[in-house]
């Protein structure tokens, strides 16, 4: 009897611990269950997803299977990772998940390794690998937690893979692993992505649609997958400058612009625009290096609430202010799409009388001028042409198409809503259209607009875009400060200087921030 009590006791005893373990084990799964939702709460958000297209052979950079992680470098990339390489027709574009701050990006250089099969060192049938280095053309902070590396693009190494080093560096990534990681084209990516309520906008190149007109979307399949569990592949959000929340809800009027190499204008156009009544100001930067930072961050610290988008991709204005539609609608409401060349102006309110063709836009030309007007265009350029050309509008970013199709700073609205005219004599824009050769010949090098060819290229030479006369080349027509004159036009400029010089300095307000 003594042993089968012994025996039912071991039992259970060995239950009892058995139970014991499985508890403990329990616990143990839960608790780190319960650590995992802590350290990535962030991964059941839908921001970590990333949309992927399928059309046709379309190459994505948001792709769940795109290869960004490369091998890392011996000794430098425990500061950042490079993600993805997109090809644009003059300059590589890097994107980095970097984990330092954004100046030591400057200390890179960029490395072009190219395999060639038919050359081979003395002794060895392997190919020989060539070797190039290059200065960064720029950096910049891409959102919270990625920056782009743009690296020169030249014929010679438009096939090789394009690498970062600290410069004096002599270590190199695998270059097995380097050699098989693919550039993305831009011919064919998924570039940007945005949340929008339950859904997600994709920004695509390449999909052939048909300008102006809204695309069959049933022969095109979203796909969603998490892209990793780290925090900076999340979704970019919008960076740059500070926004100013006001609890008594949004801003009345905003502006959305896209500007290349302008920082010069911004200062003028921002405060005029204030006075007016604009409160907040979208500029998507498409890939500037004049210090345009600076100037929003002087901006901002002013008091004028403007925020800087950084917007790499090349002829995407349409895209830009689509996107920017979207982040003003929950700040807005009311937005207005133009360019910093652009014043809005109110005759009817600065005591002149308005002729035909309201809401009209007026095209300015150089006035005489051979350089640059130093108190600013709105003062310097008084000359204009006779006929207005387009007009721009102001949108309720609320009320847009879900397709958020736009054409020359028009969008299309939802069924239901339409346009409304001005009426006569309300308002007109003052474009700066054709300044001073100094400033107009950049448009040469870069058009920001999607169906705009580029004015190198020998196409559409009689568009309305192109300055009449001019050829394939940034080379000065005669009398070019005569040009596009008919009409003299102070109305503007003589209102200005009744209210906006300084008393003492005579200075406009836009000039002494300068100081």
């Amino acid at each position: 009897m003594e042993p089968e009590q012994r025996r039912k006791r071991k039992r259970v005893v060995a239950r009892h611990l058995h139970i014991s373990s499985r508890s403990l084990f329990l616990c143990f799964s839960f608790l780190i269950f319960i650590f995992f939702l802590s350290s990535y709460h962030h991964f059941f958000s839908p921001s970590t997803f990333r949309p992927s297209l399928t059309a046709s052979t379309l190459s994505l950079l948001y792709s769940s299977a795109s290869h960004s992680v490369l091998d890392p470098l011996q000794s430098t990339t425990s500061s950042y990772t490079l993600q993805h390489r997109i090809i644009f027709p003059d300059h590589h574009l890097l994107i980095l998940t970097n984990r330092q701050q954004h100046h030591q990006l400057r200390q890179l250089e960029c490395v072009y390794y190219t395999l060639h099969p038919n050359d081979s060192s003395p002794g060895s049938s392997e190919p020989l690998l060539h070797v190039q280095v290059r200065p960064v053309l720029s950096t910049d902070r891409y959102d919270e937690s990625r920056s782009i590396v743009r690296c020169p693009f030249t014929e010679t190494n438009y096939s090789a893979a394009v690498d970062l080093r600290r410069r004096g560096e002599v270590g190199r990534r695998n270059l097995g692993i380097l050699m098989n990681q693919t550039a993305q084209s831009w011919d064919r990516v998924a570039y940007e992505a945005t949340l929008d309520g339950n859904t997600v906008v994709v920004f695509v190149k390449g999909l052939n649609l048909r300008p102006h007109k809204i695309s069959d979307p049933t022969r095109i399949r979203c796909h969603f997958g998490l892209k990793s569990f780290h925090k900076d592949n999340a979704v970019s959000s919008p960076g740059g400058g500070r926004v100013q929340r006001r609890n008594r809800g949004k801003y009345e009027l905003c502006v959305c612009t896209m500007v290349w190499n302008q920082a010069s204008a911004l200062k003028e156009w921002v405060m005029y625009h204030a006075w007016l009544g604009v409160e907040r100001w979208f500029i998507y930067d498409n890939n500037s290096d004049d210090d345009i930072e600076k100037v929003v961050q002087d901006l901002d610290l002013q008091g004028f609430n403007v925020s800087r988008k950084v917007w790499p991709w090349i002829k995407t204005q349409e895209a830009g202010f689509s996107h920017c539609a979207l982040r003003a609608r929950e700040e807005c409401k009311w937005v207005g799409f133009f360019d910093v060349d652009e014043f809005f102006y109110f005759p009817g309110e600065f005591h002149q009388s308005l002729g035909e063709g309201v809401p009209a836009c007026h095209s300015f030309g150089p006035s005489g001028l051979n350089s640059p007007p130093k108190q600013g265009v709105t003062l310097g350029y008084t000359c204009r042409l006779q006929s207005p050309e387009r007009h721009k509008s102001i949108v309720r970013p609320d009320l847009l198409d879900i397709s958020l199709l736009n054409v020359v700073h028009h969008f299309q609205l939802r069924e239901g809503f339409r346009y409304h005219n001005m009426p006569e004599g309300t308002g007109i824009i003052n474009h700066y259209k054709y300044q001073v050769w100094e400033t107009f010949k950049a448009k040469f090098f870069r058009r920001v607009a999607t169906y705009v060819v580029d004015w190198q290229e020998d196409q559409n030479k009689g568009s309305k875009d192109r300055a009449p006369g001019l050829g394939t080349e940034a080379i000065e027509p005669p009398n070019w400060r005569l040009q596009f004159c008919e009409v003299w036009d102070t109305g503007l400029k003589d209102f200005l200087l009744s209210y906006f010089p300084d008393p003492a300095t005579g200075m406009m307000p836009w000039e002494r921030s300068s100081l």
